[in-house]
């Protein structure tokens, strides 16, 4: 029986609290302290258990069942007790179940008549809320229809202000909208749409007034050129004021700023008015900017977005597509270098671009900055300087160059004049001035080549003093001796020498007309001139001269008339110096004063002349030289020298007599340099490879020919040469032939390497070739040699000395 109780431990609980003094009840249980204590108890068995005293085990079980019976007694008391309540409280609940039916039969019953008669009150009362609801709604509605009314009318207006195109009225009225009526309709739903239709109104406002300002970048694109062409007219009358002011009395240089002539050099005080009332109605034509552009779009559209909180916005656009346009209007087209009305047409397009930009600089707050339009104008500049340098390198014609200088002068004066730095500008005028110098130094090369193709290279006859005249006109020619003889005479240059002085004056003038506008010191322009001229002298002319002299056709008499020429030339930059002293008005003894190059230039002319003459004459000596036939294996010479030498000693005796008008050095040099290039052609052609045998009789020609050509420079053919320097050229010819001739092989080896030998100038390789000739023909033509003792004897004295040669030449390239 205690088995079964024992899962409950509320009922165990209360069995041991059954022992307490007081009676059993349902509190807390007296079981916990108790049973704290037993566990308490169990516990110090358990550790007793574990110690190592002596039956600990067996007292621990033994106490473990008297517990387990004294836990048993108690909950079987507790059952007992309790018993006896549970079984009564169980019949009066069955007792009580009838009359709770009962009840809950009256209490539905109750209900169901209740419903039934409240009905026909709860219509009623229903229908009297929904009237007042209606009442209250009306109400309602027409107070905050008072408060919409006044929104609708100012949405209205502004619908009509965006149809009228008032878009800045339009902005002011959203401005009042969203400050004053839309909070107090906020809740509505049709606020809520007008709300979020006001940014789609202002986004429409914004881009009508940005297509009104793309019209308007797109008008000013068109009429840039118009405005540019406007603005530089203005600024070209200004500057016509300026000069008729200041220099009324001064003779006026270069090209002025009007397209219809040019400023009188002097104008009297009836002049000077009636040039001023016809500037007046010029002017009076003129029409500014603002004439030719409608700038509102500009401050319509700003203001618009001033008001929008967009102004940097717009600020940004703008500046950014008047970048583009100014990169479009700085592109040239590709042949603006054909024509100068390319280049007019591409400065009017700048000009009308930077005018609009300054305009809208001072007319407006912060669209445009002068910082934004300076660094817009130092990119344009340096676009414009890279296109005019392109494009004016492609120039060919001084006169496009020298208008193309008068345009940039004028853009530089009329930016100049809306405040834009130009100095670049005129430092480009600079560069293209040494670019107009290049054309006009291409121009008159060929100016020089049409004057030494025209010349004939003959000395200027003269018939009467009025040709006589005239030629001095041209050209500075002073020659005493000239004057005092009778005409008919002649003067020692050619035509081309005053025509080239005439034509370096010409230069002068036309390098001046550059130069003379450039607002520069009298210094500066002297200068230039003298630096322009001396490129043309040095440059130039020069090389035409080179040109001239190297041309196949251009002989020797040619090249001597060439040299007298250059030297004349070089006489007359004394006065071209003169000529640019006196337009000047620059003393030549001024510290920086830039002499001119004459004496140089026509210096390196001459010597190229000078050495043409010695290649041309050395030339023709070759031509005669390879006229030589001779017939190396003949038995006996023919007794005179042969006929291509001959002939080639009267050509010789011809030409140096032409060259009694050079210098003494010059026909003394062009006669020894063929003395001496004769010699080594004739050497050349005894020791030349392909001659296999000589025989004596020919050596004995050879020495008639080496023979005449000693006498030839005996003669003195040109006047000069001290004692017989000019028959040294020949020395090593003749060394080499008398040592052949007299076979005096004995003293040649003797005496080799002595300073007083007789035969110093014979090299041993030289003198072995030619025997080695002599020795296969002695051979072949000596077929009985061996027969006979004399020719048996000189066979072995050729071998002998050749053995002796051949061991002297291996020693000296031993040595070296």
């Amino acid at each position: 029986m205690a088995r079964v109780w024992a899962p409950s431990r509320s009922t165990s609980g209360s069995c041991r609290r059954s022992r307490a003094p007081t009676p059993p009840a349902w509190g807390p249980p007296f079981g916990l302290t108790s049973s704290m204590k037993s566990l308490h108890l169990r516990t110090q068995h358990y550790r007793s258990v574990y110690d190592d005293q002596p039956n600990a085990h067996k007292k621990f079980m033994e106490k473990l069942d008297a517990c387990i019976r004294n836990h048993d007694k108690e909950i079987e008391k507790m059952c007992n007790f309790h018993h006896q309540g549970f079984v009564d409280a169980i019949t009066e609940l069955l007792k009580v179940r009838t009359d709770a039916e009962k009840l809950k039969v009256q209490v539905t019953d109750t209900n169901r008549k209740f419903q039934d008669a409240g009905k026909e009150v709860i219509v009623q009362t229903e229908d009297i809320i929904r009237c007042r609801i209606q009442q209250r709604n009306i109400t309602t509605v027409v107070e905050k229809l008072q408060l919409c009314l006044p929104v609708l009318e100012m949405y209205s207006k502004l619908k009509e202000q965006m149809s009228a195109k008032r878009y800045y009225s339009a902005l002011k009225t959203m401005e009042q909208l969203e400050n004053v009526y839309f909070p107090r309709v906020s809740q509505y739903r049709f606020c809520q749409l007008m709300i979020e239709n006001l940014p789609k109104l202002r986004e429409d406002i914004k881009e009508i007034s940005m297509s009104d300002l793309k019209d308007f970048l797109e008008s000013i694109r068109k009429h840039s050129d118009k405005i540019g062409e406007t603005a530089m007219k203005q600024a070209q009358q200004q500057k016509t004021f300026s000069v008729a002011l200041q220099k009324q009395n001064r003779v006026q240089f270069g090209k002025n700023m009007h397209f219809n002539g040019r400023i009188p050099e002097e104008r009297n005080e009836v002049e000077l008015k009636r040039a001023f009332e016809e500037e007046d109605e010029n002017e009076e034509e003129v029409l500014t900017v603002q004439d030719l552009v409608d700038f509102s779009p500009v401050y319509r559209c700003l203001h618009i977005y001033s008001v929008l909180g967009d102004e940097e916005t717009f600020e940004n656009y703008y500046r950014k597509q008047r970048k583009k346009q100014a990169r479009l209007v700085l592109q040239p087209q590709s042949n603006m270098h054909e024509t100068v009305d390319g280049y007019r047409r591409y400065f009017t397009q700048i000009v009308g671009f930077f005018v609009v930009e300054d305009h809208i600089l001072h007319v407006t707050q912060g669209l445009v900055t002068r910082a934004y339009t300076d660094e817009l104008w130092n990119m344009a500049l340096s676009k414009i300087i890279a296109v005019l340098r392109a494009h004016s390198s492609y120039c060919t014609d001084p006169d496009l160059v020298l208008e193309l200088k008068n345009l940039i002068v004028l853009f530089a004066d009329t930016l100049q004049g809306y405040g834009f730095p130009v100095n670049r500008l005129f430092d480009l005028l600079f560069e293209i001035r040494d670019q107009y110098n290049e054309t006009l130094l291409k121009k008159w090369a060929g100016v020089f080549r049409d004057i030494f193709e025209e010349d004939n290279y003959s000395p200027i006859p003269i018939v009467n003093e009025e040709e006589y005249k005239v030629v001095i006109s041209k050209f500075p020619f002073q020659d005493p001796d000239l004057e005092k003889q009778s005409f008919p005479k002649k003067f020692p240059m050619s035509q081309s020498v005053p025509h080239i002085y005439i034509q370096v004056k010409e230069f002068i003038y036309a390098s001046l007309k550059f130069s003379e506008s450039l607002h520069r010191s009298s210094t500066e322009i002297d200068d230039m001139l003298r630096k322009s001229t001396n490129l043309l002298l040095t440059r130039t002319l020069s090389s035409c001269l080179l040109n001239l002299i190297r041309k196949p056709h251009i002989g020797l008499t040619e090249l001597v008339q060439i040299i007298i020429n250059t030297t004349h030339l070089e006489q007359a930059c004394r006065y071209l110096e003169d000529f640019i002293t006196n337009i000047t008005n620059i003393s030549q003894e001024t510290v920086h004063t830039t002499r001119l190059y004459g004496l140089s230039t026509f210096k390196d002319a001459r010597h190229a002349a000078e050495g043409e003459i010695y290649t041309k004459l050395n030339q023709k000596i070759d031509e005669f030289v390879q006229l030589a036939d001779y017939d190396w294996t003949m038995s006996e010479p023919d007794g005179r020298a042969s006929g291509y030498l001959m002939d080639l000693i009267n050509f010789l005796r011809s030409i140096f007599q032409v060259f009694t008008h050079l210098p003494g050095k010059v026909a003394q040099t062009a006669c020894m340099s063929a003395c001496q290039h004769l010699s080594t052609s004739l050497m050349q052609m005894l020791l030349d490879s392909e001659l296999k045998q000589i025989s004596m009789g020919a050596v004995q020609q050879f020495n008639l020919d080496v023979i005449q050509c000693e006498l030839f420079a005996s003669s003195e053919p040109v006047p000069g040469f001290q004692g017989d320097t000019l028959q040294l050229a020949f020395i090593d010819l003749r060394q080499l032939l008398d040592l052949f001739m007299v076979w005096d092989w004995s003293t040649y080896l003797a005496d080799y390497g002595q300073p007083a030998s007789k035969y110093l100038r014979v090299n041993p390789n030289t003198a072995l070739t030619l025997l080695e000739k002599m020795k296969d023909t002695s051979k072949k033509n000596n077929i009985f040699a061996q027969f006979r003792k004399n020719d048996r004897d000189k066979q072995k004295l050729i071998e002998t000395v050749v053995k002796q040669l051949r061991s002297l030449v291996n020693g000296m390239s031993q040595h070296t």
